[in-house]
């Protein structure tokens, strides 16, 4: 069985929004294959074949959207006492004293900017050592060679 992909309203959204693009783009990509296709004497021509390339990876990519969208669990509400899946948090670096928001979500939203707070995935090595955590607590992340010591501000 196919493993779901938990996600926020707000992502689910964007990906059926992404589908609907992704299906503009596909008929634009056949219209242009049609045109090609129909005025090429050659059929080696490097456009033809460009055009061809392009139309299989809108394919591809509809596919995954598909793929992740029947997958989709939406996410209805999120703990505010403990991080979980969609929780907005307030961090600051205990080095720095920088304090910044991050949103946690899956990897399908992880990367989107809306608004001012970044989106990171769940599966990332902040976003791990991020789950269940609570307000007040104080956890390291290593990325790569580089440890960094956060503390959870709080939790929206």
């Amino acid at each position: 069985m196919a493993r779901e992909v938990r996600i926020t309203q707000e992502g689910y959204d964007r990906l059926k929004a992404t589908l609907e693009h992704e299906y503009e783009r596909l008929e634009e990509a056949t219209r242009i294959l049609r045109e090609l296709t129909g005025s090429s004497d050659d059929y080696d021509d490097s456009g033809l074949e460009e055009a061809k390339r392009e139309k299989a990876r809108i394919e591809q990519r509809l596919d995954n959207l598909e793929d992740q969208l029947n997958r989709a669990v939406i996410i209805a509400s999120h703990k505010v006492d403990s991080v979980d899946l969609g929780s907005v948090v307030m961090l600051q670096d205990s080095l720095s004293k920088e304090a910044f928001e991050v949103q946690l979500v899956s990897p399908v939203e992880a990367g989107v900017l809306e608004g001012d707070i970044p989106r990171i995935s769940d599966e990332s090595p902040l976003g791990k050592a991020l789950m269940g955590r609570k307000p007040g607590e104080t956890f390291k992340v290593a990325i790569g060679e580089k440890i960094t010591e956060y503390t959870l501000m709080s939790i929206s």
